[in-house]
């Protein structure tokens, strides 16, 4: 018998090693606008949004000062937030932009669009919204027809708050 999640299921939150705790509250916090919840000395933090206890948990446990993984090494290739609309997506991309944090790519996925980066520590980050399920694209048999097209971010920035 083959199990299903449940509907509601959902990725409750990215826990994430870091090399320096400080720095990487600073980009969560500051740049993307996370709220800290909690924060354990010098070693974790735990940061969310809408005052949820956690979306982020960061920690120096056995990370402090290390190096960043190669970038063909297995892994956590990225975590992904999502954003409740295009105008909340559009502000976030604009602080990262103005924060001085460089993009690594922008695409329109058909049923999302998304802007991607890294971290301070080289995990990769994406920022998305999605678009309401009944404008996704789909093929005749009604499964998903995905796709990477271009993101045109000026439009996405113009619509920032």
């Amino acid at each position: 018998m083959t199990y299903t999640a449940p509907a509601g299921t959902c990725v409750g939150h990215v826990h994430l090693k870091v090399s320096d705790l400080d720095r990487s509250i600073a980009f969560y916090r500051d740049v993307l606008g996370f709220e800290l919840q909690q924060k354990f000395g010098d070693s974790a933090a735990f940061l969310g949004a809408g005052g949820y206890h956690h979306h982020i948990g960061l920690n120096t446990w056995h990370s402090r000062g290390g190096p960043q993984p190669h970038a063909r090494a297995t892994g956590l290739y990225h975590s992904a937030f999502l954003y409740p609309d295009r105008k909340a997506l559009g502000t976030a991309v604009r602080r990262v932009i103005e924060a001085g944090v460089p993009l690594d790519g922008a695409a329109d996925h058909g049923v999302s669009e998304a802007v991607y980066l890294k971290d301070p520590d080289g995990n990769g980050v994406e920022l998305y919204r999605d678009r309401p399920v009944e404008d996704w694209p789909r093929l005749p048999d009604g499964s998903l027809a995905m796709v990477s097209d271009p993101l045109d971010l000026r439009a996405l920035i113009a619509e920032a708050e």
